[in-house]
């Protein structure tokens, strides 16, 4: 397959977990301009129609599904209900996820399930009634796991936060291992400190430019430098890669500690 088979994703069928905002948004516009159908999976459906919007307005195809993913009767509906809207499902970004910070020591266990149970139990559950469906249905499938280089090397005061990312990251490794017969490909995308609303004040801050100096790069990343690994695993043009963990993150991993 030639270089441009990496942004051709027409007819591909795609799920993606947490599109309501940030990554997750993001990832659903990048597949549906690439030319896959999208269904769009959140607790907030009303953003989701707002996504959906946006997508259908550029010309693709959404669809908007409610989705819980710590719920295994919701994952289960909802993947079935997304494999019914688009007539099957190629690939699944599986993105949903949370975050908490605050000291090991003073963490409470409501605060440390309502983080593993979303980004690792969730992540588990969204692949595996997917992996089923793209087992069953015989074509193979593109399963694409959202960690983080928190998952790989570790940070303060995010203990359930690192814990959750690098279980997603051997998950993903072990889902590999185990679905290559099907042709199902799995791969963990690991993105670095990107610029968001939503951090743009910290990151203005005295620590906030400390940390962005660590960073080899000397800058934080852009949403739009996911979108060529993202399209790497989800196309055939990575076609003969499962179980690789790619990291985006300007070097921050190669940093001196």
């Amino acid at each position: 397959m030639g270089v441009t088979g990496i942004s051709n994703l027409a007819g591909r069928k795609a799920l993606v977990t947490g599109a309501s905002s940030g990554l997750g948004r993001h990832f659903a516009g990048v597949l549906a301009q690439a030319g896959a159908q999208v269904a769009l999976a959140a607790r907030r459906t009303a953003s989701l129609d707002e996504v959906r919007a946006a997508i259908t307005g550029a010309g693709g195809t959404a669809e908007v599904i409610e989705l819980d993913v710590t719920d295994v009767a919701s994952v289960r509906r909802a993947v079935g209900q997304a494999a019914d809207a688009l007539g099957g499902l190629d690939i699944l970004v599986n993105n949903a996820g949370v975050t908490a910070s605050g000291s090991f020591l003073d963490m409470d266990e409501d605060a440390w399930d309502k983080v593993v149970d979303t980004n690792l139990k969730g992540c588990f559950l969204v692949a595996q009634e997917t992996a089923r469906r793209m087992r069953d249905g015989g074509k193979g499938g593109s399963i694409v796991n959202i960690a983080s280089i928190l998952g790989m090397r570790v940070a303060g005061h995010v203990s359930s936060y690192v814990a959750s990312k690098g279980g997603l990251v051997h998950l993903t490794k072990a889902m590999a291992l185990e679905l290559a017969r099907y042709d199902i490909r799995v791969n963990a995308l690991c993105p670095g400190y990107l610029e968001t609303e939503l951090n743009q004040d910290f990151f203005a801050s005295d620590a906030g430019k400390a940390l962005i100096r660590r960073i080899p790069q000397r800058r934080l990343g852009r949403l739009e430098e996911l979108d060529g690994p993202l399209l790497l695993l989800c196309s055939d043009a990575g076609s003969y890669m499962t179980g690789s963990v790619i990291a985006v993150d300007g070097g921050h991993l190669v940093s001196s500690l």
